[in-house]
């Protein structure tokens, strides 16, 4: 009788074990001793953080897109509440090569070849989409989330950029584009009126709408399967973090069972209340 009991008991933890989500399992065994700070995930973000990517500068409390895959990245790696400790970090520190004071940090980090010199990214956790910016009074005149409508606009466009080839091959205007040699031009060239429209990816849209201009409206967005060479947004480590398994294992989780697009549609689509032009 005792033998039968004692199978059944490592019977039924080895049944426990399997039923037990996979990234919980590979969470726990690749985050031991490679923490910062030793039995907790430490997450940084940007001070102040924005909407839609984090509400109320206040990322633990999970409101706003970064600051929800923070958290469902976190329990899929095994932790939640006291667990987790939340800081600060600048955007132009995090960058720079050196040992950092956080195990992961998402603040619209773009990866690019020359950053993945000195840091670590996760896969992308966010593809941005192509924005139009206009003024209220350009909609007051009729404009409309459609390509038809949008055709008509006066465009700009700053000159050595995605915009520009975006504008001519996507949306195909009927004036010609005028160029600038940076945003802060194409931005005051709305401003005076010279131009309608001019098209940036959205988190430089919505940046600019809220801190730039008084008037600023997002017109629409345009999918990201649009775009020829895209943003792609990934969590930034520190260069050969041993945690990076771990974190892009928590990521292809969520793109697998359709979470990251829910979150996506929530806080970047639902929340924002900006159209997908067609």
């Amino acid at each position: 009788m005792f033998h039968k009991l004692k199978l059944s008991f490592y019977l039924f933890i080895a049944l426990l074990a399997l039923s037990m989500p996979n990234n919980i399992l590979a969470g726990n065994a690749c985050t031991n001793g490679n923490l910062v700070n030793p039995g907790v995930l430490t997450i940084a973000s940007g001070n102040p953080g924005y909407a839609p990517w984090v509400l109320d500068n206040a990322i633990e409390k999970g409101k706003g897109f970064e600051a929800a895959v923070a958290h469902e990245v976190a329990k899929r790696m095994g932790f939640s509440g006291n667990q987790i400790k939340w800081v600060s970090a600048s955007f132009d520190q995090s960058i720079q090569p050196g040992v950092k004071n956080f195990d992961f940090n998402l603040q619209q980090f773009s990866i690019s070849a020359d950053r993945e010199k000195v840091v670590d990214f996760s896969i992308p956790y966010y593809t941005a989409n192509m924005a139009v910016l206009v003024r209220k009074h350009t909609i007051e005149k009729g404009a409309k989330a459609t390509l038809t409508s949008v055709r008509k606009l006066v465009w700009g466009a700053v000159a050595n950029t995605t915009g520009m080839p975006f504008i001519k091959t996507v949306i195909t205007p009927t004036t010609s584009i005028l160029l600038y040699d940076d945003n802060a031009d194409a931005v005051g060239a709305l401003k005076a009126k010279q131009i309608d429209a001019a098209v940036f990816d959205l988190p430089t849209a919505l940046f600019i709408s809220a801190v730039q201009m008084d008037d600023g409206v997002i017109l629409g967005q345009f999918p990201a399967a649009d775009s020829t060479n895209p943003d792609h947004f990934g969590m930034l480590l520190s260069e050969g973090s041993p945690l990076r398994a771990c974190v892009n294992e928590a990521l292809s989780s969520m793109k697998s069972d359709g979470k990251l697009a829910k979150i996506e549609a929530q806080w970047l689509q639902n929340s924002t209340g900006i159209p997908v032009i067609k």
